[in-house]
């Protein structure tokens, strides 16, 4: 392929609806390493090395070196919440990062001002605020338009992208009005409440062509209206969910598990949290979504279906408890029953005290790049080279999800390869030994 992605040029707006922790820190995080005083730890796209044709040629470019990504003194940060604090006060409330690197760029975080947020109580019963729009479903979507196109003009932006940062809506599937483009208009101008308040921000966003990627595991962009607005504007999106602790462990331990061909009977997963996800998980509706995201993982890596004798018992149990004095810390228990030759039983446990932001913060990050990136290079509709960051990717209709990382994120280099026109990598290196034998 050749290269024609076009070059990162001047502003990048990343707006975010959900000014919580997850964004505040994420936010915070990008002005400090812009200020010298921290690194983006945890970016791929800031961080992570990728090989570039033969492992003799020992080409091993920065991404970030490889790929014309937005520079991070480019980017501006926005964004919509149900509380009219700014950025500096609701990361003081999240009480996620310290003082003193909050007080390095204070300035710059109180800068920034939540604009009103399109909000629904029915979807997130536990959350409360009054920094909301009022309307109609079409009345709020046009308003969140103007609020796009308003921001883009007045920091004289390139590109926008909208990153979901807001909480977990209440579980339900998909219906007749979600099927095309053309029913789900003609819900927004009857005001269905069936349209959910991500919806309403990913349509605003992908009428304008600005890209959206999900950091929940709402149903949002995982319908076919959205899929079919996305392919019309020729734009990207990316959903759903941050695959940040507790997943994040099984997608790295569960593959290793099937790859030596270990039987698992039961893998038991329990979690404390006590942000402000947290409260809102705390309502059984609203776990459910969650609950969901979380067990397609397992079923998806072993495939029981197709081995029966190792996995076709496994039982997967997830709970999320409300716990108020671990804040953002999220902590997960994992007991994970396993068996090995002539079926003799063995055991896993895990305990990973984790800071739920920390982990997601550089995730918010890259998928945001990523997807500008992606917009720049031609692509739209899904982009499932961005599965390495989701809980719960999205797919083309028909096709499995993919969850193992570590073909994730082969995925993921080898579309950045074809991108800037580089041969794809097989790790096959069959060709490294025939060329020896020739030699002799």
């Amino acid at each position: 392929m050749k290269n024609n992605v076009q070059p990162a040029e001047g502003k990048l707006g990343i707006l975010i609806p959900g000014l919580g922790a997850v964004a505040t820190t994420l936010i915070a995080g990008v002005i400090a390493v812009n200020k010298g005083l921290a690194q983006p730890i945890g970016a791929l796209t800031q961080m992570g090395n990728i090989r570039i044709g033969k492992r003799t040629e020992n080409n091993y470019p920065k991404i970030k070196d490889f790929v014309p990504l937005a520079n991070l003194n480019d980017i501006v940060f926005g964004g919509w919440d149900v509380y009219s604090d700014n950025v500096y006060e609701a990361a003081v409330h999240a009480k996620v990062l310290e003082k003193d690197l909050l007080n390095g760029v204070k300035d710059e975080l109180e800068a920034i001002v939540p604009m009103k947020a399109a909000f629904d109580k029915n979807y997130a019963k536990n959350l409360d605020g009054e920094h909301v729009k009022t309307g109609t479903r079409l009345e709020l979507a046009q308003q969140l338009m103007e609020d796009i196109e308003n921001f883009k003009a007045d920091h004289g932006l390139n590109r926008v992208v909208v990153l979901w940062c807001g909480s977990t809506e209440i579980y339900f599937e998909e219906s007749d009005i979600h099927m095309s483009l053309e029913k789900f208009e003609a819900a927004l101008a009857a005001d269905d409440k069936l349209i959910s308040p991500s919806m309403l921000y990913a349509y605003a966003a992908l009428k304008l062509g600005v890209p959206f990627a999900n950091g929940a595991p709402n149903l949002t962009v995982d319908i076919p209206a959205m899929v079919e607005l996305s392919k019309l504007t020729e734009t990207p999106i990316a959903g759903k969910d941050f695959k940040t602790g507790q997943t994040l462990m099984k997608t790295i331990l569960a593959p290793g598990l099937a790859a030596r061909s270990l039987g698992v009977k039961g893998w038991f997963s329990t979690n404390i949290l006590g942000n402000r996800d947290g409260w809102v998980l705390d309502d059984p509706d609203n776990f459910k979504t969650k609950e969901v995201s979380k067990l397609s993982v397992l079923e998806e890596i072993f495939q029981p279906e197709l081995n029966p004798e190792l996995y076709g018992e496994l039982y997967h149990k997830v709970r999320i408890n409300y716990y108020p004095p671990h804040g953002d810390n999220k902590e997960s228990w994992d007991n994970i029953d396993i068996f090995g030759w002539l079926g003799y039983q063995m055991q896993i446990k895990i305990n990973f005290l984790c800071r739920d932001s920390i982990l997601a913060a550089p995730v918010g990050l890259d998928l945001a790049l990523f997807c500008d990136l992606a917009k720049r290079a031609g692509m739209s509709g899904i982009q499932e080279w961005l599965s390495f960051y989701l809980k719960s990717p999205q797919a083309a209709p028909g096709l499995r999800p993919e969850h193992d990382i570590f073909k994730q994120l082969m995925k993921l280099q080898n579309t950045l390869r074809h991108m800037m026109g580089e041969d794809l990598i097989t790790h096959l290196g069959l060709d490294y030994y025939q060329d020896l034998i020739e030699a002799l």
